[in-house]
């Protein structure tokens, strides 16, 4: 099947299962694999995107092609466009994985009983992983890799729009395996686009290990509330920058910038600035005009439109939006223990960070705010796994089970405990 030929399907359920039994045989090889093997799959991949551009190219013509007769909006088809920097980039993406220390087998505590048992708890795969997800196919390149390190074997869905793309990058992938003696099964992509195979997935409970959607609200949406299969996600990323008293008010403006205007459309972008009453106569109007001469708007409150006359009135659904777009809420709040409170409140638990001199309310703010990633004195657009030194991401999860945070090759393994004893047996 050529990449851009879908399978017509009539019994989806099947057609997981099927995926699953080779992924599950793919995947006790990996497991079992060395950190050199697998280390050279992903080079013996990154040489073959880099070898196979014009091709990747032209299967990106193809989706760009019925993107444009769709009529689809231009952030989109910047998404979906694959040239030679960002074809490069998925590349040296995987020697950035590549590099990074085997996530299998590390040995995370050991201990010895009374009795002479020796016990130690040691990383293992999680085992088969599907990953759905729509418009950008360089996820399927980033997902393989972060897969296929860790141990994992992966069923990709891509979203239509990138099919004839995500296909060929699949296969490329599974190529890179078998160069380095795995089993290419360990990286499959679902050949169909019907909305029904997302269903099935998603109902593959006790063959799908773990589900991770990368997309928009309405794909993760789904996905939390389908999935019978546990899930690695996060639906929104309402991230909170805070102003304390004691913030320097140059590095204010420049991070409160950086954080929402940077790149809008990521869920590491701010999109609530809180700042101390009792800095707000200096602070508001500084940090306002700043974002306004770099083209956001501001929803404020009472407070913030008295001190910014460009500034609208927000509502109470301006706190719990996540704009992705060049607009930004501000509030003025009543101390770090306000602000807290708000965050506790509107925040989706992915992001947010405090500007601050003070120490002691700097770590107050770490200790109190219960969100997947906690900051202080820094952009919350560095809130993605390759800035964290984990060479790339799938995404970012806010759950409290398991992975939290940024989700690279290490959060995409388990553990198991080894026992070892020489003879005991239990008293009765």
């Amino acid at each position: 099947m050529t990449p851009n030929e879908q399978t017509i399907v009539t019994d989806h359920s099947q057609l997981i299962s099927d995926l699953v039994v080779t992924a599950r045989a793919a995947q006790s090889v990996l497991a079992q694999s060395s950190h050199e093997a697998r280390a050279s799959a992903l080079q013996h991949a990154a040489t073959l995107i880099r070898a196979h551009a014009d091709e990747i190219m032209a299967h990106n013509c193809t989706d760009l092609d019925r993107a444009e007769k769709a009529g689809m909006a231009s952030s989109f088809v910047d998404r979906l466009t694959l040239n030679e920097s960002r074809i490069e980039a998925m590349a040296a993406g995987l020697e950035d994985i590549l590099a990074l220390d085997d996530p299998l087998g590390r040995e995370l505590a050991r201990w010895q009983r009374p009795n002479g048992l020796d016990i130690t708890r040691v990383s293992t795969p999680l085992g088969v992983i599907g990953v759905i997800y729509e418009s950008r196919p360089n996820v399927t390149v980033d997902a393989a890799g972060l897969c296929l390190v860790s141990g994992n074997a992966v069923i990709l869905r891509g979203g239509s729009d990138s099919s004839a793309s995500s296909a060929f990058l699949a296969r490329l992938m599974a190529e890179g395996l078998e160069a380095a003696g795995l089993p290419g099964g360990g990286v499959q992509m679902v050949p169909t686009t019907d909305r029904a195979a997302v269903g099935a997935m998603l109902a593959a409970n006790g063959e799908i290990d773990v589900i991770i959607p990368r997309g928009g609200r309405s794909l993760v949406e789904r996905v939390q509330t389908e999935a019978r299969v546990p899930v690695f996600a996060h639906l929104e990323g309402i991230c909170h920058l805070f102003i304390d008293a004691a913030a320097d008010s140059a590095k204010s403006v420049e991070i409160a910038v950086n954080a929402k205007m940077r790149r809008t459309g990521i869920c590491g972008a701010a999109e609530t600035i809180l700042v101390d009453s009792a800095v707000a106569g200096d602070m508001v109007p500084a940090i306002a005009s700043a974002l306004i001469r770099a083209g956001c708007a501001i929803r404020g409150d009472e407070h913030v439109c008295g001190l910014v006359d460009d500034a609208t009135a927000a509502t109470e659904a301006d706190w719990s939006t996540e704009y992705l777009d060049s607009i930004i809420s501000m509030k003025v709040v009543d101390g770090a223990e306000a602000a807290i409170s708000h965050i506790a409140h509107y925040s989706s638990g992915h992001t947010d960070c405090i500007i601050t001199e003070d120490k002691a309310t700097a770590e107050a703010f770490l200790a109190c705010v219960d969100s997947a990633i906690v900051m202080v004195n820094a952009s919350t657009q560095f809130a993605d796994g390759g800035e964290f030194g984990m060479g790339a991401e799938i995404g970012i999860a806010t759950g409290r089970m398991h992975a939290r945070g940024p989700v690279g090759a290490a959060q995409l393994t388990s553990f198991k405990y080894i026992v070892r004893g020489n003879g005991q047996i239990r008293p009765a």
